[in-house]
């Protein structure tokens, strides 16, 4: 068997050639019909576009990414041509709450709120919103939530309009995927009309996909205060990303929320987990990110311990000095782990 890995998927290479007889590691933009023209099964992350131009007459047969999302996957042609894909849902999930959690903190710290009398509005409870509502209550904060398809499946019982998330909310937070069309498009979700209908100047996150906010909107809500701040971490059209807008928002990230060690080494051992039952494989291994250099915690407050652990102004400052080195700064992006990795000792 021979297959075609990212060469930036982590934590893989010693468990991968105990599966494989033949392993080719390649960048993720560099996936071509050449490379990819034998191989039985791709191993991916977001940057390479699996599609009729790259895959056809090839002999692919499996696709496993390495990410939550899929929308770099054309499902309609791998489903005409008999190609199996997975992907990894909630592999990153408790990252992204991390990232999450240490910005409502970091916002608290330098931006002089409190949390606990604000409101925050979750749009998109999968399972990264689910986390993030846990999070945003361990906080003191009031949540509201919105999701369309299991509001329709569920029942409308705890959740709310995005009209009244635009009313009430000082938080709006998105955890979407992209959809561009459909009944549930989520495209531009965040739009011109969208920033006019807020009431109470919220500070926007978005951690989802570029494209569920409209970066002009956006820009222009910064701009005449229809928002008060703004933590991005994805954005339209990466890695040339719209510098303007970089410089507006609070914190600005090159696509890192869930990129923890923990999430990474979920979505590795998650990929090579549907890798095997899908061509019948019995392999044993272990996918273990390794432990921090100081796993002991001191800090006089629980909200001060969480910044110490992980603190996201950090790649926020990285991003702004060098915005050229957007791929870099995520394809190098340092060890980090969660906090169920440390012990806090409150001094």
């Amino acid at each position: 068997m021979k297959i075609i890995v990212d060469n930036k998927i982590p934590y893989i290479k010693e468990a991968i050639e105990k599966i494989a007889d033949e392993v080719v590691y390649a960048p993720g933009k560099d996936f071509t019909p050449a490379l990819v023209k034998d191989a039985d099964a791709l191993i991916i992350r977001t940057r390479t576009h699996c599609n009729r131009k790259l895959l056809e007459g090839s002999k692919v047969k499996f696709i496993a990414t390495a990410t939550i999302g899929f929308d770099h996957i054309d499902t309609a042609y791998c489903r005409e041509a008999g190609i199996r894909w997975t992907n990894a849902p909630g592999c990153n999930s408790a990252s992204v709450a991390q990232y999450i959690q240490s910005s409502l903190i970091l916002l608290q710290k330098t931006r002089g709120i409190e949390l606990n009398k604000m409101t925050i509005g979750i749009v998109g409870v999968g399972n990264v919103g689910s986390k993030v509502a846990a999070v945003a209550q361990k906080l003191g904060m009031r949540v509201m939530l919105n999701d369309l398809p299991r509001e329709e499946k569920e029942g409308s019982n705890g959740f709310t309009s995005l009209a009244t998330i635009a009313r009430e909310c000082d938080v709006i937070t998105f955890h979407v995927p992209l959809y561009k069309e459909g009944k549930y498009k989520t495209f531009h979700l965040a739009d011109e009309h969208f920033f006019r209908s807020l009431k109470k100047a919220p500070i926007i996150m978005n951690t989802s996909r570029g494209e569920v906010i409209e970066t002009e909107a956006l820009s222009q809500a910064l701009k005449n205060g229809f928002i008060t701040d703004a933590v991005i971490d994805v954005w339209e059209h990466e890695p040339g990303i719209d510098l303007d807008l970089l410089d507006k928002v609070f914190i600005g990230t090159p696509h890192i929320a869930g990129y923890s060690a923990d999430g990474k080494a979920n979505a590795t051992r998650m990929s090579l987990d549907a890798l095997c039952k899908h061509f019948g494989i019995k392999a044993e291994y272990t996918i273990n990110p390794p432990a921090p250099a100081n796993q002991i915690i001191e800090a006089p407050t629980y909200e001060e311990a969480v910044l110490r652990i992980y603190n996201p102004e950090r790649d926020g400052q990285a991003l702004k000095a060098h915005p050229e080195l957007f791929e870099q700064l995520r394809g190098d992006y340092p060890l980090r782990r969660e906090e169920n990795a440390y012990q806090i000792a409150l001094e």
